[in-house]
């Protein structure tokens, strides 16, 4: 009887460790959405001012920090765009292939 309870303990036990409870997740909080265009705007209007930007007064340390800016504004601004791969054009085109005939 007693082996009987231990087991019947550690199966809650264990279940109870396997379960994980959805109402203990952290919600995120979401930041509002900037439409693109005014994203777009807002980094080329920041690249054309660290282009005019007089830089010979400045440390290594903050030539460093802008060179680092630019490179993110520059992956940021590139990223909007549809990428279409190789294989997904062959079966685009042989789907049109079939239907078109």
């Amino acid at each position: 009887m007693k082996l009987k309870q231990l087991f019947s303990v550690l199966l809650v036990i264990l279940s109870m460790s396997a379960i994980k409870p959805v109402f203990a997740a952290e919600i995120g909080t979401t930041s509002p959405e900037i439409p693109k265009e005014v994203r777009a705007q807002q980094i080329e209007s920041r690249l054309v001012e660290i282009r005019d930007l007089t830089k010979t007064n400045l440390t290594s340390t903050e030539k460093r920090e802008l060179r680092k800016e630019v490179k993110s504004l520059n992956k940021e601004r590139k990223t909007t765009g549809v990428y279409l791969s190789i294989g997904a054009i062959i079966i685009i085109l042989l789907l049109l292939i079939l239907l078109l005939r």
